[in-house]
């Protein structure tokens, strides 16, 4: 995931759909953030889906602290952001996971939500190559 300014953050906030937050003990345990089509996010890979999808939930990116990894907070979050996507009337899931270099765990995670890759793209300094996917948000 990529680093994020303060700054940066609060203009994500902004511009997101959805924009969860986990606390557990006085601590961020994990977050998401999600954005519809139609936003100014600069994202090369919320483009992408912006030129192909005419309707849906971009996930961004989500953490889960290294202290609350294993206590189930990335599905709670995937649960809850596919709820809102069928609430607000959006069939489509977006997101991307690394396959150079490779991310086997988050692949094996968004399997389990019923994603499936639409596409590949190479972008970046590091010129990271990811998978593109999308999954019908019924599939939850």
């Amino acid at each position: 995931m990529s680093p994020l300014s303060p700054a940066r953050l609060a203009q994500l906030h902004q511009w997101s759909a959805c924009h969860r937050l986990v606390e557990t003990g006085g601590e961020v345990a994990a977050f998401l953030l999600a954005f519809r089509e139609g936003c100014d996010y600069d994202s090369p890979n919320y483009r992408w889906f912006a030129s192909r999808y005419p309707k849906f939930l971009y996930i961004d990116r989500i953490a889960v602290s290294a202290a609350h990894r294993g206590q189930g907070w990335g599905r709670a979050l995937y649960e809850n952001l596919f709820a809102f996507a069928r609430e607000t009337g959006v069939g489509a899931v977006t997101c991307e996971f690394d396959v150079d270099p490779p991310n086997p765990v988050s692949e094996r995670f968004h399997r389990r939500f019923g994603f499936r890759e639409v596409g590949r793209q190479r972008y970046g300094a590091a010129n990271k190559l990811v998978a593109l996917q999308c999954a019908s948000s019924t599939q939850v």
